[in-house]
């Protein structure tokens, strides 16, 4: 009913225009500037064809993206390109901002461009352990508004020298439109099979002219997705088999049996619920002949909020003045929703022309992105405990609503790009460019209001104390240079090196070398040999947060900060890369063509996030009267670290203790890239566009940097008999095996006349995960989690009504295969994670939503 629905409203809302466009002539056609498969990325020569690139180059055009049901840019990503993987589920506020990454490595490491110039990053850093996302602080793509965008290419090839930092798995750069006349209107609206997720969405594109020698063109776009919800009863009331515990405290009985979500009352494992406003332009002037001002920006602004653990009646009490009768304020118990509100904006403005045979490009670049975080539907349990002790009136009301504070990332990018052919007698003219680069990174850290933080803070998620609290920045310089050159006919050769410096770690030298040759027109070879490097973000080097569960409290240590000092954590310092690959490219027939590239990536001084490292274990570290109980206790220096920070322990019944960024870990990643496409014409009986993408890659650990000694306990006697690495087992799973080594996607788009039916068969390979109830994949109540090879199919149906109205009906996933769900930890009537039965797992690699089913009218004019 509610996909009905949501369908019937967005085919309602385009209705209108169809008297206007049964008789409206058919749409202009955008005149692109350029041939469709030249690229500019990964290359400086112009009128470089996709097929003649020296490095692997996939293109995603408009056609595509509108294929796609779910319009968001990582989704379209993902079902596009089989080296890239999203994130299905975040935990915590990383289940506001989900992320995607390419060759199974950090989202962090894959430079984002916008019209070739670099994308600012969210300032919501994924915290969460053990999660393949973690420490992610990447582009949030949900930024961008599909309607945009012209075409994206897509370079999946070491790239630092090139672009700078963060370039070691790959750039995107997303191409916007430039018409100047003409444009669409969409609607769309569908749902998840089973498990709610309601979407709506709406985008307007349209070009103008800019007097006569400019365009303008704007996009707006809104985007709405409501809870989604998995997973039954709560292991700390329940048994698996839905009864109430016979140990139960009488009074959380009663509360949760008049809770109207009864017996599902906790909701937490399921997608955030959000509204997204995009607005977007991309203008441009001639000056003359020979110089170009342009402009292209963007703001928009998202509310999402999610939900976090149920908490049980008896969490929050007091006993008033002169009595000895507790009040319980919250009798049906709560479940705290953790919520942002999110700024984001960007603009570049520039010049660009030819002054005696020299083509420059002189650009400034501002972005900025603002959270604010609030804890919602919450309470802090030990501050109504003191206000109610001060009074004889029993409480009922209470603050439930907390605001926790600002995350502001924003960064300041100035370039100027230099580029002359030479005529040298050679095969083509050499291409010199030459170019530099400056920066100003900043990043901030607001402080909550006082009851979020205050003794233990709102449940959930406590608000940033003054402790917290910060403004960080640091700026950088860089200078490159770039050769290609053409020898011998065949033959391409391309040599770049590039030096950036820091203000906040000194100074880094990058280079690359890349060649291709081709045998004949039907076959040539490829290959490149590169180093580069990510700078640290500055969030993963000051952020600082407290997570409060049922029973636990963990705070993220900023690596930088004089406490991880005093454990013995260096400060953070860049990753380091070498990469190589080697690849053909064949055309062994008309209208096909087949890539082939092999990879290997090694990162030394990776950052990761660090397993969960315990300061105590199986208990309290602290008894009624505030005394040590050493049998808990893993590290006292944890623990001090914790209280140096004012950080609070009455929630760590169970377990205490920080997580970490570091530069922990070096890796290697090996791998295979292959695509074939082909174009087949039955005549009057249509056409059909054959695409076949293949990625297996492969992530090892070679290094583990071993714990401080202050950290390190090789024999405690807590639960977990020992702390002796960095990384537990469920953080290197998250590493190594966490997301498929294998993706392909296979896809057929038919076309005839005004129908076409595009279906996509895309081919996850197995993942794996050791977990446990203390989250470290390790003991004896510990489980390798896995999920076998599946196939999960797309198909979207489209029919143009007129030249100028097209509606679509489709499905993604479209047999409702549904996501793994976690069992009993072993020897245990609990899950293996998590607190809720039979929730699914955050790895399946598909998403944990099953199918989801839409319809989308388009009215292009």
């Amino acid at each position: 009913m509610k996909t009905f629905l949501f369908t019937t409203t967005a085919l309602a809302l385009v209705a209108p225009v169809g008297a206007y466009a049964a008789e409206a002539p058919a749409p202009a056609a955008e005149t692109p500037a350029v041939a469709p498969d030249i690229i500019v990325t990964g290359t400086r020569t112009t009128g470089t064809r996709a097929a003649d690139s020296s490095a692997p180059i996939e293109l995603i055009g408009a056609s595509s993206i509108a294929n796609v049901g779910q319009q968001d840019l990582t989704q379209v990503l993902a079902q596009s390109l089989p080296s890239l993987n999203f994130q299905s589920f975040g935990g915590d506020t990383a289940n506001l901002t989900l992320t995607a990454a390419l060759r199974g490595i950090s989202p962090n490491d894959t430079l984002v461009l916008i019209n070739g110039k670099r994308r600012h990053t969210t300032s919501n850093l994924a915290v969460l352990g053990g999660s393949p996302y973690s420490g992610s602080a990447a582009v949030d793509l949900s930024f961008v508004p599909t309607a945009e965008i012209g075409h994206i290419e897509i370079l999946t090839d070491g790239a630092a020298a090139q672009y700078g930092s963060d370039a070691i798995a790959g750039v995107i750069n997303i191409i916007t439109k430039n018409a100047d006349h003409g444009g669409s209107i969409a609607v769309t609206g569908g749902s998840d099979y089973q498990h709610g997720g309601e979407t709506a969405g709406a985008s307007a594109n349209f070009g103008f002219k800019l007097g006569e020698k400019g365009f303008f063109n704007v996009t707006g776009e809104y985007k709405f997705h409501n809870f989604t919800q998995h997973g039954n009863y709560d292991r700390r009331l329940f048994n698996p088999d839905g009864t109430l515990k016979a140990s139960d405290n009488p009074v959380d009985v009663a509360g949760v049996q008049l809770n109207p979500k009864y017996p599902n009352v906790n909701t937490i494992n399921g997608d955030a619920r959000y509204s997204l406003y995009n607005l977007a332009f991309n203008a441009g002037y001639d000056l003359g002949d020979s110089a170009q001002l342009y402009a292209f920006g963007s703001y928009g602004n998202r509310f999402a909020k999610s939900y976090e653990n149920y908490r049980v009646p008896t969490k929050v009490q007091g006993i008033p003045q002169g009595s000895e009768t507790v009040n319980y304020p919250l009798p049906e118990g709560f479940q705290p929703l953790e919520s942002i509100r999110e700024e984001d904006f960007s603009l570049t403005t520039g010049i660009k022309g030819d002054v005696s045979k020299w083509h420059y490009d002189l650009s400034l670049t501002y972005g900025r992105d603002s959270v604010g975080l609030s804890t919602l539907n919450s309470a802090n349990p030990a501050l109504f405990a003191q206000l109610q002790a001060a009074t004889p009136t029993v409480l009922t009301d209470l603050q439930r609503n907390f605001y926790d504070g600002q995350l502001v990332n924003n960064e300041w990018v100035g370039n100027l790009d230099i580029t002359r052919q030479f005529d040298a007698g050679l095969a083509k003219p050499i291409t010199l460019a030459l170019g530099g680069e400056w920066r100003k990174d900043g990043y901030s850290i607001g402080q909550g209001e006082y009851a979020s933080y205050a003794y233990g803070g709102a449940q959930s998620y406590p608000g940033f104390a003054p402790t917290d609290a910060g403004s960080y920045s640091r700026t950088g310089y860089a200078g490159y240079i770039d050769l290609a050159i053409d020898p011998v006919t065949g033959l391409h050769v391309d040599a770049a090196g590039r030096y950036e410096h820091f203000s906040d770690f000194g100074g880094v030298a990058t280079g690359k070398f890349n060649a291709r040759y081709d045998f004949s027109p039907a076959f040539g070879i490829r290959g490149t040999v590169s180093n580069g490097f990510r700078a640290p973000t500055l969030a993963e080097e000051y952020y600082s947060s407290v997570n409060v569960g049922p029973g636990s409290t963990f705070g993220q240590l900023p690596p930088n900060s004089d406490a991880a000092q005093l454990l013995g954590f260096p400060k953070l310092k860049p990753e380091r890369s070498t990469n190589l690959s080697f690849g053909f490219v064949a055309h062994p027939a008309p209208k096909l063509q087949i890539t082939v590239d092999a990879y290997q990536i090694k990162i030394t001084h990776r950052i990761v996030a660090s397993g969960a490292l315990f300061g105590s274990s199986g208990g309290s570290p602290y008894d009624a009267n505030g005394n040590p109980i050493p049998a808990n206790i893993v590290s006292q220096a944890i623990l001090n670290a914790l209280t140096s920070r004012k950080v609070s322990l009455a929630d760590a019944t169970s377990y205490s203790g920080i997580n970490i960024f570091s530069n922990g870990a070096d890796t290697r990643t090996r791998g295979i890239e292959a695509t074939a496409n082909y174009a087949s014409d039955f005549g009057e009986a249509g056409k059909v566009d054959w695409s076949l993408g293949f990625n297996y890659n492969k992530t090892d650990l070679t290094n583990i940097v071993g714990l401080p000694a202050a950290v390190y306990n090789p024999g405690t006697t807590s639960p977990f008999v020992a702390q002796t690495s960095l990384l537990d087992q469920n953080a290197i799973d998250g590493l190594t095996t966490a997301t498929p080594r294998v993706k392909v996607i296979a896809d057929a788009l038919y076309t005839h006349g005004p129908l076409s039916i595009n279906l996509r068969e895309t081919l996850y390979g197995a993942t794996s995960q050791h977990d446990s109830p203390s989250g470290s994949g390790e003991g004896p109540n510990s489980a390798l989690f896995a999920i076998g090879a599946t196939a999960i199919t797309d198909i979207d149906i489209g029919y143009k009504v007129t030249p100028a109205i097209r509606f679509d009906i489709g499905a993604n996933n479209a047999f409702n295969k549904q996501a793994p769900t976690l069992p009993l930890a072993p020897g245990l009537t609990r899950p293996l994670s998590g607190n809720v039965y039979n929730a699914p797992s955050s790895i399946t690699p598909w998403g944990i939503n099953g199918g989801y089913y839409y319809a989308k009218a388009t009215f292009t004019f």
